[in-house]
């Protein structure tokens, strides 16, 4: 992970680069998607990895002659960037597929908080290692994941371990939530889930910071839960805090249109207005949905240099709105995709992110151009890695080995004309065949080599079983769905009647 600062993208160089006789890895014969600044196509093209870095990109031709420790043969794949999920929550994997048919505020306080409330450290490890599996398997190789459930010391270390063990770079986003507030109050959250004073929640984050800071594989960043409910004192202090240590920092910014309404009704003021209003929005801010900013917050983001993470899935499971992208985007926002973990996106599926994003744009605007594929897997990849501040994100000599490999031969993906529209439109995780992160193999066909997936399943299955019952948190058993989805005798089938 680089410094705060947003990393440039560097520019078309068309001078021939030098290329080293021998590498570690050699990818060669797949179409070679580079997403740089001209969107380069190599058609059969090659990737070569020399410890964690690219040494070379271009044509298979011409990078032939390279002796490699080990060779990919992707013929019939398409060689892209590793995706960068910029928005999630993978402790919440132990309750995937629950809370359905709730809004924002109803899923949070009768859904998530006592979930939340109700998981122990043991169990929140257990759902990142399943859900880390998950992403690699689907091609992500940076993951922001604002952890908050729970946030003891121990805890978020774990997570971050668990995070590195599995082969996934990023950040843990600390949840900070300090003391319950007049709007946390009013929006009916547990006083349970305020478990520390605004100081002892800085002085944690700042323990986390030490044991994982700037430039660590997976790096700790202060994260106040959310711009609406924490104590406005206590977000100046945590953007103070990353200042001061040098990192990045992330909340969840006016997700429902009840955020910006319930705190102006407290404060007399919108959330982000507040913000910059009082110097703390930054180029170091990563802000999750910002589905509901108005015009002059819009302004005011992309001039502080301010960084968003879309969630266009999860924003339309819980009915939350549209984001206004074209408008972000004007304005010189940079814009990154999320997948908002496991239980809100249900999929670490960055594919149907970029495709959800693409037509929840166009069925808003009514306009087929309004956003592109090409626009949103830049999205996924090269400004996915300058918003999580990683020197990756494109096929490009000297940045980091972060890629993914995807079979393009299913018939799903044929014929194939278009391949960034094929990924963007009719790909899917499941497409995926290998994931490299900093030049290791971390994935590949069908497996993760550092996670035994079927223990981590198994664990998952039993402690999410447990936890549920600890929460008070009723389920459906699967002789109750059965029932329901089984028709009565007493009625006549179409079959019978035919």
């Amino acid at each position: 992970m680089t410094s705060a600062q947003h990393p440039p993208q560097s520019a078309h160089d068309p001078r021939p680069r030098p290329v080293a006789a021998s590498c570690d890895l050699l990818l060669t014969g797949g179409t070679v998607v580079t997403v740089d600044e001209r969107y380069t196509v190599h058609e059969p093209g090659a990737v070569a990895v020399t410890g964690d870095r690219i040494t070379a990109v271009g044509p298979a031709d011409e990078l032939s002659a390279l002796r490699a420790r080990t060779v990919l043969d992707c013929r019939g794949q398409a060689v892209i960037p590793g995706f960068v999920d910029g928005h999630t929550h993978l402790y919440q994997a132990l309750v995937r597929g629950l809370g359905e048919g709730m809004s924002i505020v109803p899923w949070l306080c009768d859904f998530m908080w006592p979930y939340s409330i109700s998981v122990t450290g043991e169990d929140a490890v257990a759902g990142v290692r399943l859900a880390a599996a998950e992403a690699l398997r689907a091609g992500i190789t940076t993951v922001v994941d604002h952890h908050y459930a729970p946030t003891d010391l121990d805890t978020t270390l774990a997570v971050a371990r668990t995070l590195e063990e599995a082969g996934l770079r990023g950040a843990v986003a600390r949840g900070i939530v300090g003391e319950r507030t007049a709007v946390a109050a009013a929006r009916g959250q547990p006083d349970a889930l305020f478990r520390y004073s605004a100081q002892d929640e800085l002085d944690l984050t700042r323990q986390a910071v030490a044991h994982r800071p700037p430039g660590s594989r997976v790096e700790v960043w202060p994260a106040p839960l959310n711009l609406t409910y924490v104590d406005q004192e206590l977000v100046r202090a945590a953007v103070g805090l990353a200042r001061e240590l040098g990192t990045r920092w992330h909340t969840h910014c006016c997700e429902s249109g009840a955020d910006p309404r319930g705190y102006t009704a407290a404060y007399g003021v919108r959330p982000l207005q507040w913000l910059a209003g009082e110097g703390l929005l930054d180029e170091r801010a990563t802000l999750a949905h910002a589905v509901w900013l108005d015009d002059e917050e819009i302004e005011q983001a992309g001039a502080a240099g301010a960084a968003v993470a879309h969630n266009p899935v999860s924003n339309g499971y819980l009915a939350s709105g549209t984001l206004r992208l074209p408008a972000l985007r004007d304005a010189g926002v940079l814009m990154a995709l999320g997948t908002d973990g496991p239980s809100c996106g249900h999929r670490q599926d960055m594919f149907e992110c970029m495709k959800q994003a693409v037509l929840a744009q166009r069925l808003h605007t009514l306009d087929p151009q309004v956003v592109t594929a090409r626009e949103v897997l830049a999205m996924a990849t090269r400004e996915g890695a300058r918003y999580a501040g990683v020197d990756a994100g494109s096929l490009v000599a000297g940045r980091l080995a972060d890629l993914a490999v995807v079979d393009l031969t299913a018939p799903h993906l044929r014929p194939l004309h278009d391949v960034m529209s094929t990924l963007v439109y009719a790909a899917r995780a499941g497409d995926v065949t290998t994931t490299v992160v900093g030049g290791r193999i971390v994935h590949r066909d069908g497996h993760c080599l550092s996670v035994d997936e079927q223990a981590a399943a198994a664990e998952a299955q039993e402690r999410a079983d447990a936890l549920l019952r600890r929460a008070g948190i009723d389920v459906p058993s699967r002789a109750a769905q059965h029932r329901a989805a089984t028709p009565s005798p007493t009625h006549t089938s179409i079959g019978e009647r035919r």
